[in-house]
């Protein structure tokens, strides 16, 4: 399963990064918009993701209307080859998905809380669906059986647009989806720190230097 990181936090990508873990980053308006106090545009934002992260860039347009995110997404797809537009999950998204496929600009289809959601939009030509299993979690469904339904779908008919568990809030979003054979999981840089950590892990490792300090070697 791929790893990509949900933020726009360059410090965070670049730590992440570091790790040897990233695949890819995704971002949204209010992940770009939290980061503004850096003096930097959008457009300069995602520039400065791309040298960091050699993957997929998912950058979200702001439009609602199809020719509004048609134009938007050629202009965010002309930042970088990494970028990938990001639209929701809407009739007008839909379309511009087809159109902005025929133009061979990768799509993210996004805001996806239902398998008929994820169907329709691999069916328009979306490069990554993503489901939000947090969000489903948050009015009391259980938004990993939505992800196992999708790739049963997907499954069924060899739909190759892959599937990008998004909204994860804890490390078992992160184990569900890698038992279920999601293709890509987008993980905010506080759960990826978490996926390190494991308390017997750190009483090993103190164990381990306190014999070696007793042996005196």
């Amino acid at each position: 399963m791929k790893f990509f990181i949900d933020t726009a936090n360059v410090d965070e990508i670049r730590e992440a990064s570091n790790l040897g873990l990233l695949d890819g980053v995704t971002t949204n308006p209010s992940l770009l918009a939290k980061e503004a106090g850096r003096g930097k545009s959008a457009r300069e934002m995602l520039e400065e993701i791309c040298e960091i992260v050699d993957g997929p860039i998912s950058a979200e347009v702001t439009a609602t209307d199809y020719e509004g995110m048609v134009s938007q997404g050629r202009d965010l797809a002309s930042i970088h080859n990494n970028i990938v537009v990001k639209v929701p999950i809407t009739a007008a998204g839909l379309q511009a998905t087809r159109s902005l496929k025929k133009e061979e600009i990768r799509v993210n289809v996004t805001l996806i809380f239902s398998a008929t959601q994820a169907l329709l939009a691999a069916k328009a030509g979306a490069t990554f669906v993503s489901p939000f299993v947090g969000r489903i979690d948050d009015v009391s469904n259980n938004g990993m059986e939505i992800v196992e339904q999708i790739i049963q779908i997907f499954d069924n008919y060899a739909i190759e647009s892959e599937v990008l568990v998004a909204s994860v809030r804890h490390p078992m979003h992160v184990v569900e989806a890698a038992l279920m054979g999601a293709d890509i999981a987008t993980i905010p840089f506080k759960v990826i720190t978490q996926l390190i950590k494991h308390p017997l892990t750190d009483v090993g490792l103190e164990r381990f230097l306190k014999d070696w300090e007793k042996a005196n070697l």
